[in-house]
């Protein structure tokens, strides 16, 4: 507990958590973790889509945040990534505020003029926590909670290659679709672990995205039957927590080297890509009319993949517009009214 009474428990503040470890916000249960493979324990502990969202009052004209993250070491393959603040309002970064990571430090953010709502996006790759929340010259307000939405995927979904977290696919289609999105990608995994299905059933949504399969071909390789009865499974299991949630699965995104080469067990991505849809298909004709997919070959071009794999800033937008569009069309959208917050494991 801090000693100044001016500063606010972050916790109201806090957006996109799905689970928390000890008041840190983690990506998986912190109760389940020896069933999950090390690789999606390694990526849950980052802070990924968290953010904080707040509305001003009383003519505050800036937001001091208390905050401590991981100092890195001399051989961190992250120590020189921007340890940036960025500060949203609407659709639009308003101001971007470049820190270092340390033990313990303090972080003042200016505000436009208004009431917002605005929302802060922390640096990510140092897994920093929020200690404490203040307004200057005025009080900051949680936001009003947002219908809920679980997107699980791989690294494509956790963002890389985008520049800022707020670019990431799942971060511009919440913006577009009004919800508070729940990041659950885990680069070098998500690859049907149905420990994660159970996990993500068992997590309160009002919508819930998958978004998995290229790991499938590379990593730990899949066969097409494999992943069509895979596919099938981890679907009955989400099903469990989550009978009449709208569920909609993206299947593979474009992977040049990936779409016509065949992994250890005679596949290629294309034929992975097409037994996930046929999975999906499958289960929509048996009767969940509350399941959709979206094809994820014609998503992306060549252009819009960075290394050949992970999108650049334009393709994660063009990957946002697609889910937006997909999630409407199905009349998947929960009601902007709609509260699910404090109904969950956060």
């Amino acid at each position: 507990m801090t000693p100044d009474p001016n500063w606010l428990d972050p916790g109201p503040f806090l957006r996109g958590v799905a689970w928390l470890d000890g008041g840190r916000p983690v990506r998986a249960d912190p109760g389940d973790l020896e069933r999950l493979p090390w690789d999606t324990r390694e990526r849950a502990a980052l802070p990924i889509g968290v953010r904080l969202e707040f509305t001003a009052a009383d003519g505050a004209r800036a937001v001091e945040l208390r905050y401590r993250a991981r100092v890195p070491g001399s051989t961190d393959a992250l120590r020189d990534l921007a340890h940036c603040f960025a500060l949203w309002e609407g659709d639009r970064c308003a101001a971007e505020w470049f820190t270092e990571p340390a033990e313990e430090a303090t972080v003042t953010i200016p505000l436009p003029p208004g009431p917002g709502p605005f929302t802060v996006h922390p640096p990510e790759s140092q897994a920093p926590v929020v200690l404490g929340v203040r307004g200057l010259g005025g009080r900051v307000i949680p936001a009003p909670r947002r219908p809920r939405w679980a997107v699980h995927g791989d690294s494509i979904t956790e963002g890389w290659w985008s520049t800022r977290p707020a670019h990431a696919w799942p971060s511009a289609a919440g913006r577009a679709l009004g919800l508070d999105y729940v990041n659950l990608g885990y680069a070098g995994s998500a690859r049907g672990e149905l420990a994660t299905a159970q996990q993500l059933a068992s997590l309160p949504a009002d919508l819930v995205t998958l978004a998995f399969g290229t790991n499938c071909w590379s990593g730990v390789p899949c066969s097409a039957p494999l992943l069509y009865e895979k596919t099938r499974a981890f679907v009955s299991l989400v099903r469990r927590g989550h009978r009449t949630t709208p569920l909609l699965l993206v299947s593979p995104v474009l992977r040049p080297e990936a779409e016509t080469a065949r992994n250890p067990l005679g596949a290629t991505l294309a034929d992975l890509r097409a037994a996930m849809e046929e999975a999906v298909r499958e289960l929509v004709a048996d009767g969940d009319d509350r399941l959709a997919l979206l094809p994820g070959a014609g998503l992306l071009t060549a252009d819009d993949l960075a290394d050949g794999l992970h999108p650049n800033d334009s393709g994660h937008a063009r990957m946002a517009s697609a889910v937006t569009r997909a999630v409407r069309a199905s009349g998947f959208a929960p009601a902007r009214a709609a509260v699910s917050a404090g109904r969950g494991s956060a």
